[in-house]
């Protein structure tokens, strides 16, 4: 009988290595496929126009150009689209990450009445796809006057993010209620409970979620597009999205190229130097009940 067993036992283990085998192979393939045009990209960036229009495909550039990458960032339209992206980014993720944080302490803490029928409204609203409001959007705000600037971009984030309500709120259900009536006892009011008590335990959560917030403002395309068609207000994928039908005309796709990479590299080291936390702090917030 020991032998049997020890004979089941390696033939499962047998099993189990060839059952790995194939996963990380399968993997690993996916992996390259995924990450391969990402590194094309940053590659054909150094090539020249000749290179990249051969019948012959090459990956390594011959010889290395890196004047493209200079000649992106003299070009105004560039800085003009870097400068409108970091004006909607930095007022949003600083009001809206304020306003997100308050409303997941008040959801999470204080008692007040319709708070869950409130709550589960919001949450309903991740359901809506952008695509389902934004002609809606785009007939309110040109009727008030705001299309063509920058107002469309900047205005509803200032009112919070219903994603980090959410995981704010998972963030905060590990924290004891005791706490609230502690704090009622020494006569601290609501607003000053928030900022002195709950405000630094989200601190880690609340800095994750505006990086990924962050994210998706510097690489929000489709708003941008419906809401602004002035030049001077295009963020940067619009300009990118410019570059490419200019450019594209004189097969200048190392230029396209470079200033792709430039326009996706602050997001990349910021998943890069975060991704701990990142991955950490969706993981938490989403077993917490």
């Amino acid at each position: 009988m020991a032998n049997l067993d020890e004979k089941s036992s390696e033939v499962k283990s047998t099993k189990t290595k060839v059952v790995d085998t194939v996963v990380f192979v399968l993997l690993l393939l996916g992996a390259i496929v995924m990450v391969f045009p990402l590194v094309y990209m940053v590659l054909s960036s150094f090539m020249t126009k000749n290179q990249i229009l051969s019948a012959d495909f090459s990956i390594i550039p011959d010889p290395w150009r890196f004047g493209k990458y200079t000649e992106v960032l003299q070009k105004p339209e560039f800085l003009r689209g870097l400068r409108n992206t970091l004006i909607v980014a930095l007022p949003v993720l600083l009001v809206g990450g304020f306003t997100s944080s308050l409303s997941a302490f008040s959801f999470s803490k204080l008692r007040f009445k319709g708070k869950n029928g409130i709550f589960l409204g919001l949450l309903a609203t991740m359901m809506i796809p952008f695509a389902v409001v934004m002609i809606p959007q785009y007939v309110m705000f040109t009727k008030i006057g705001w299309t063509n600037s920058l107002l469309p971009l900047i205005i509803p984030g200032l009112f919070g993010n219903v994603s980090i309500i959410f995981f704010l709120r998972q963030n905060l259900t590990s924290v004891p209620d005791s706490i609230v009536e502690a704090a009622k006892i020494d006569g601290c009011g609501y607003f000053k409970m928030y900022y002195s008590i709950f405000l630094p335990l989200m601190k880690g959560a609340l800095m994750t979620q505006l990086i990924l917030w962050f994210m998706g403002i510097w690489n929000d395309y489709l708003a941008p597009t419906i809401f602004i068609q002035n030049e001077e207000w295009f963020t940067l994928q619009v300009v990118i999205r410019s570059f490419n039908a200019y450019y594209a005309v004189n097969s200048d796709y190392p230029l396209i190229m470079a200033a792709s990479v430039l326009a996706i590299l602050p997001t990349l080291l910021l998943f890069f130097f975060f991704q701990r936390y990142i991955i950490e702090s969706m993981a938490v917030s989403g077993v917490k009940g």
